[in-house]
């Protein structure tokens, strides 16, 4: 109701925080305004009645008296949105206000807050344009040869504030209200207003937030960070955002207001530099800040005034973290007592753990292009990772260089909320003004994306298309490389490493108290040998989809699968031909070999896991050339007069895909229906993994393989595979006649029929996984890979989804067939073991729901096991 800066500004005051007074607007007023565009009738009445309590408060009179009560318009949603919305400062200031402000602080400080609120409330309030202000202020500077605004002296600033005010009128045909109580109220509507704005909408769609909370308003007594050289303003945090090191870390700046800091406008200095400016200060900042973390149980973000020496709290909020950070603060906050391992387990968003498993610079490539000259420059560091990317100089070129494929570093003076678009196409950014605490680092840090601010040595020039820096130049779309942990940004591009996890110690000890928590088994999808151990290597419980497919793809097996398909097709239309069986005999024969090797590594990486290998799935014509493909080479081939043999080859193969070709091959001759249709491919598969087991058996070592039978629909399509599978193993036998140890069998449940007749189907299998990806597709009636490419992103736009069900399980339709194949299964008394193969099995969002549901354990690919295994324990905690 109070969103978040109101109801922890509430919490501060209790707490006996040094606190301007204020009072805070509902968000259920913002969502009644933006309902009907509107104030609700009685609001103005409110909130002067709320003004006559804080000029009692205060001591002051708002935009009167001898020392004038001044107000900030801040924005503040349940959900932390930094910076996403609107502020206005010094609301309450005309001449008149000023004249005063001026007689009690002096001239410079009285045209810096009129200044600061004409800007603010002309952009916020009336829509002009932030390129016609700062175009006046760049005049201002030039005619008085001044580096900084606050330098003007006091002539040139009345001359400077006279031309924006103009400036403003000029571009909206209205004046700046003159009235305080106008102003008080324009401020308010705006910030209502920025709920919807472009800015704030991309980052909730990109965060998950609900469009539909809308944002509080809390009007504060102004505190000035600019009154004289006693006063600044900054942000601190209690702990390292970057490392996560228990130590008070922060920026401020001399004589500013707190907007400078966030904003990035100016490098800012490091905390520690004011004990020898403002030790009495900082001395009480710090014992507050110690205060307020231990009340919370959390690092946290503050945001702080130093008025003439006497500090004041302005926000806190829990502190914006890298995933790193995260992982050891909760760490140890359980360490020092603070919290208990299911708080810490809760504490760190699971989907976080991700970024700790993304690349970095390789160091040997950084240290040649440092002793090559290619170093550019070096900032700070603002948010860990390593990217090499093409130069984007805005963010609208970002989304569209990133729209074409290409990887993007946004580079700027300095980012504001107005860059947010860009930031979330970009995979880093690189800013030439701003410190650890601002805009940019503050939200790439929220994104997980590399991020290297205050690079005061590049000067970036969009208009030009490009970035100077020490005499070289760096156009668009060229290469830049940046470090988000050392501030290195270097020219061209540099190879990135995979961090160590086993180095994690703290990601090590948080991920052991999820295993100690988690009920859901976490297996991961694994091709390969490599996919195998990499999946062990994070911790996976096994093996819950291997795609058999995924082996034919190799150049010298493909030419293989294409023999044996040829073969296959040959066989079926003449079945009495000696040589086409010997062809597919041949064929087979050579794929079991090179299979049977497949299944034996990563059984063997795998040792004692269950490993599920599932036959195999796709149409056979995806192995084939296309029809066009197929008749340009005919083409090709009779025009070169190329040998008989290599014409006749192709001519078969184009009989073979023709024969196949379906008019919907993903609902065709795929799956099961393969493996009924053609018994020798699944035969020949089983028969392979069976020499695997044999052979790893005959080692000491203990295979768990589980067969998986792809698109099953009916449990009559179970037994036929069954039957193959039997046949295949009792052909198998060992030269004494022995038998490897027998194979669990289970459906792949993909399609609605398979769900909605589970009872039938658990009574011919040892266990169910659902293939959510095809369920997905099959429930929405949906193409996968043309949704996600074409109406997908307009439909969770427009909020006709409230999120992309290929990522993101969707509980009412997919989900219920889910809960109802379990229920069927459960119903008969059946214990067959359940899982989850589909991408959902590592998005935390959909491992709760599976928790809920009572599957058996998810598989997802092996870098997001980690994510898996913390998300599993995270809904175990929820649903204690």
């Amino acid at each position: 109701m109070l969103g978040a800066k109101g109801a922890e500004l509430a919490n501060l005051a209790r707490l006996g925080m040094p606190v301007p007074p204020g009072f805070t607007i509902t968000t259920e007023t913002c969502r009644r305004y933006l309902a009907d565009g509107t104030v609700p009738a009685d609001l103005w009445y409110q909130v002067d009645s709320a003004m006559r309590g804080l000029e009692r408060e205060s001591g002051r009179a708002f935009g009167s008296g001898p020392r004038p009560l001044l107000v900030s318009v801040r924005s503040g949603a349940a959900a932390s949105m930094p910076g996403m919305m609107e502020t206005v400062l010094n609301v309450g200031v005309n001449d008149e206000v000023a004249a005063r402000l001026a007689a009690w602080r002096g001239e410079r400080f009285a045209l810096d807050v009129h200044r600061r609120f004409v800007e603010m409330y002309a952009q916020a309030a009336m829509g002009a344009p932030a390129e016609a202000l700062e175009a006046v202020k760049a005049d201002a500077r030039a005619s008085a040869g001044a580096s900084r605004i606050e330098d003007l002296d006091p002539a040139d600033g009345r001359e400077m504030l006279s031309h924006m005010l103009s400036a403003v009128e000029e571009e909206t045909g209205h004046a700046v209200p003159f009235d305080p109580e106008e102003q008080l109220r324009g401020a308010v509507e705006a910030v209502f207003r920025s709920w919807n704005s472009r800015r704030a909408a991309d980052y909730r769609a990109h965060h998950g937030i609900d469009p539909g909370l809308g944002t509080a308003v809390t009007i504060m007594a102004m505190v000035y960070g600019n009154a004289d050289a006693e006063s600044c303003s900054g942000v601190l945090f209690t702990r390292d955002p970057a490392t996560g090191e228990r130590r008070v870390f922060g920026e401020y700046l001399p004589r500013s207001q707190g907007e400078d800091v966030v904003a990035g406008v100016a490098t800012p200095m490091p905390l520690d530099d004011m004990v020898g400016e403002l030790p009495e200060a900082h001395g009480r900042l710090i014992e507050a800040a110690a205060r307020i973390e231990a009340h919370y149980g959390d690092a946290q973000d503050i945001e702080f005034t130093v008025e003439s020496g006497e500090p004041f709290i302005l926000q806190t909020r829990a502190a914006k973290r890298s995933a790193r950070a995260a992982v050891r603060i909760a760490v140890e906050m359980c360490d020092e007592g603070v919290r208990t391992p299911d708080r810490a387990l809760l504490s760190v968003p699971a989907e976080r753990v991700y970024e700790l498993l993304l690349p970095r610079l390789d160091e040997g490539e950084a240290a040649l292009a440092r002793d090559g000259g290619r170093l550019l420059t070096e900032g700070l560091g603002a948010s860990p990772g390593g990217v090499t990317g093409a130069v984007a100089l805005s963010a609208d070129r970002a989304v569209e260089m990133a729209a074409r494929g290409l990887r993007v570093v946004l580079v700027r003076p300095e980012t504001s909320a107005d860059d947010v678009h860009g930031m979330i196409a970009a995979a880093g950014v690189l800013t030439a003004r701003g410190g650890a605490t601002s805009h940019a680092a503050v939200v790439a840090r929220g994104m997980g994306k590399p991020c290297v601010v205050g690079t005061e040595s590049i000067s970036v020039r969009p208009d030009l298309g490009r970035l100077a820096c020490g005499g070289r130049s760096v156009a668009e779309g060229e290469e830049l490389s940046i470090d988000g942990e050392t501030g290195e940004v270097f020219l061209g591009a540099i190879a990135t490493v995979e961090p160590h996890f086993a180095e994690e110690r703290h990601l090590g000890r948080l991920l052991g108290w999820a295993d100690e928590r988690r009920r859901l088994g976490v297996r991961a999808n694994a091709d390969t040998a490599a996919d195998a151990a990499l999946a062990r290597g994070f911790g996976a419980d096994g093996v819950g989809l291997c795609r058999t497919e995924h082996m034919f793809f190799e150049p010298e097996r493909l030419e293989l699968v294409r023999r044996m398909i040829l073969a296959a097709s040959a066989h079926a239309r003449w079945p009495e031909d000696e040589l086409t069986a010997w062809r597919l005999r041949d064929s087979l024969s050579r794929l079991q070999e090179m299979q049977s090797r497949d299944f034996e590594a990563i059984l063997r990486e795998m040792d004692g896991m269950p490993v599920v290998i599932r036959l195999l799935d796709p149409p056979l014509h995806e192995f084939l050339p296309t029809r066009d493909e197929l008749l340009e080479d005919l083409h090709r081939l009779r025009a070169d007069r190329a040998p008989a043999d290599r014409i006749a080859e192709r001519e078969e193969m184009l009989a073979a895909a023709e024969e196949m070709r379906e008019a919907n091959p993903m609902l065709g001759l795929r799956g099961c229906r393969l493996g009924i249709v053609h018994p020798e491919i699944f035969a020949m598969q089983v028969r392979a993994l069976s020499d695997a087991v044999r052979a790893l058996g005959a080692e000491g070592l203990s295979p768990r393989p589980e067969v998986m039978v792809p698109l099953v629909a009916d449990a009559a399509e179970l037994r036929a595979v069954r039957s193959i599978i039997e046949g295949a193993l009792t052909g198998a036998a060992g030269p004494g006649g022995e038998r490897p140890p027998g194979l669990r069998v289970g459906a792949m449940i993909e399609t609605p029929r398979a769900a909605l007749t589970a009872r039938e189907i658990a009574g011919e299998a040892e266990f169910l996984s659902f293939g959510t990806n095809d369920l997905t597709q099959l429930t929405f009636g949906f193409s996968r890979d043309d949704a996600e490419g074409g109406f997908l992103a307009r439909y969770i736009e427009g909020g006709v989804l409230s999120s992309d069900p290929f990522l993101t399980i969707d509980r009412a339709g997919v989900g219920s067939l889910v809960e109802r194949a379990l229920r069927q299964a459960r119903g008969a008394g059946l214990k067959v073991e359940s899982g989850v193969c589909g991408e959902h099995g590592g998005d935390p969002a959909s491992v709760a729901f599976f928790e809920e549901a009572g599957v058996d354990y998810v598989s997802c690919s092996p870098y997001r096991v980690p994510v898996a295994r913390l998300s599993a324990a995270q809904a175990a905690i929820g649903r204690a």
